[in-house]
């Protein structure tokens, strides 16, 4: 008997611990509801919500398989020794991962319980994230070979248990609450390869171009975000379907709704190249969190280890929190991502970088609410760029947006704002940007800081740490193991695939899609 441990891998195609599983001889297939997970700060009730969609799907794709999901609750090592026992489970199977701080303790003790047991865990890999890497030399070739390689197929069948499931648990059995995000994104496979297929052939056309503004970014950026970070998807999916149409695309073997236009084609292949390179990019920081678990808890550069620490001020981020600093474009963005669970990445740096620049909050003690608050979290991604953001990295050039700049370059028109601002609804267009400047009265706050004052300050302080030797030294490490080395990477001969295994790969991803 075989015990496959699904986490945060929550589908049956190309899930490697599954595939390899079902070669021979029984198999369990196990989700816990870990109730200390649950109460971790980054948790909350979306997260769960999404979570519970998604396993759903996941026990109806396993009852047609022969065997539905068996469910426990409780803490992991119990339920593994219990079901170890009674099954005489030789082998257990689930993908490496790396998320936060509690599952990755968790899963050291798992380890050393099965290391006692003499019961061997098989971990394969889920993306281009690489286990025990010493630092990031051929990094990015590695990642594309490893996107490269075919997708796992699941098993047409598998034996039935008798294995009963523990009742499913409700948000409220762990003390999460509804937190009012009523136009959350559903969870669910399905869900997934209805949001891959309308990018690949009809939202992503201007992919490219509609990053930078949340106005266009909601529709036509992939939305696959929140999918990768449950594993209702696999990121080598995304990248061979990705690719397959870029192949399509060059040969110009088009469906009917995509234009032939030649210019049409180019803007085309330009935003379905740029989106792979986020694919890349995403599995760049979560490798960042799985070569140093502590960046979830610490400044990646220590020079940073005594600023922000004993300034925080509760009203400050109490403002932040709720949208209502007086800055309307940052305000709109934080409503609306707590009403949706999704902002797109440019609005993102910004709620941060105020957070932490403007009104000089620790990274710390702000980045678990924006967790709780983004269904998509992903700890590698977010933590690293809740660094980035706050300057904290010492290898990454300081950035500070201002909310002000980024409001009249990403919504000249005001849509965004009176969207989310419903205070500023009849403020005419000449002020709705800096409302503070109208000589009308109106009930949204005046600006919590000055914002150039408070963002001359910040840079100040962040750019003068910078100058010492120690400090250079400590930089040149973590350049060494954390910076990109993208271009030198992929000059390495073998990055391109034959011809003969591309077409062995299309006609793969047209069984699967």
């Amino acid at each position: 008997m075989k015990l496959v441990w699904f986490k945060r891998d929550l589908r049956i195609n190309d899930h490697a611990a599954f595939s390899l599983a079902a070669r021979g001889g029984a198999l369990l297939p196990l989700y816990i509801f870990e109730p200390k997970l649950w109460v971790q700060p980054d948790m909350s009730y979306r997260h769960f919500s999404f979570l519970i969609e998604s396993l759903r799907e996941l026990n109806e794709e396993l009852k047609q398989l022969g065997q539905p999901l068996i469910v426990k609750v409780g803490e992991a090592v119990p339920i593994l020794a219990d079901l170890i026992q009674r099954y005489s489970i030789t082998e257990i199977y689930s993908h490496q991962e790396t998320w936060n701080a509690w599952t990755y303790q968790r899963d050291m003790e798992v380890g050393a319980y099965l290391k006692k047991k003499k019961i061997f865990w098989h971990q394969p890999v889920q993306n281009g994230v690489i286990r025990a890497l010493y630092n990031r030399d051929g990094w990015a070739w590695r990642w594309n070979q490893t996107m490269s390689q075919q997708l796992c197929l699941p098993p047409s069948r598998i034996v039935s248990l008798n294995e009963p499931s523990d009742p499913w648990p409700h948000a409220s059995d762990f003390g999460l609450n509804d937190d009012g995000c009523r136009e959350r994104q559903q969870g669910g496979r399905k869900n997934a390869l209805l949001l891959l297929k309308t990018f690949l052939e009809k939202r992503g056309h201007y992919y490219q171009k509609a990053l930078s503004s949340p106005l266009t970014a909601s529709h036509q950026c992939s939305r696959l975000s929140a999918h990768l970070a449950f594993g209702t998807i696999s990121l080598k999916e995304v990248f061979h379907s990705t690719r397959f149409q870029l192949h399509r695309l060059k040969r110009k073997s088009l469906s009917s709704n995509i234009s032939t236009n030649p210019l049409e084609l180019l803007q085309w292949k330009r935003s379905l190249n740029s989106f792979l390179g986020r694919l890349r990019w995403h599995c760049h920081f979560i490798q960042k969190l799985e070569d140093e678990p502590r960046l979830e808890k610490e400044n990646m550069h220590s020079a940073y280890n005594n600023i922000r620490e004993e300034s925080w001020d509760f009203k400050k981020y109490q403002a932040w929190a709720s949208g209502s600093t007086g800055y309307p474009f940052l305000d709109a963005c934080m409503r609306a991502l707590i009403a949706t669970g999704w902002m797109n990445f440019r609005m993102r740096a910004m709620l941060m970088s105020f957070a932490s620049q403007h009104l000089w909050l620790d990274w710390r003690r702000s980045a678990p609410y924006l967790a709780r608050l983004f269904t998509d979290y992903e700890p590698g991604i977010h933590y690293s760029q809740c660094q980035m953001q706050s300057g904290t990295t010492g290898m990454n050039t300081l950035r500070i947006y201002n909310p002000i700049k980024q409001s009249y370059d990403q919504d000249p028109n005001g849509v965004f704002i009176r969207h989310w601002i419903p205070e500023l609804r009849e403020v005419p267009l000449p002020y709705l940007h800096e409302p503070w400047k109208s000589p009308l009265p109106s009930e949204y706050p005046q600006p919590i800081v000055e914002e150039k004052t408070a963002r001359m300050h910040a840079a100040r302080v962040l750019y003068e740490l910078r100058n010492s030797s120690h400090y250079n030294r400590e930089k040149a490490l973590l350049i060494k193991k954390h910076a990109s080395r993208k271009r030198a990477a992929l000059q390495k001969k073998g990055e391109k695939l034959s011809k003969k295994r591309q077409r062995r790969e299309e006609e793969q991803i047209q069984f699967q899609f």
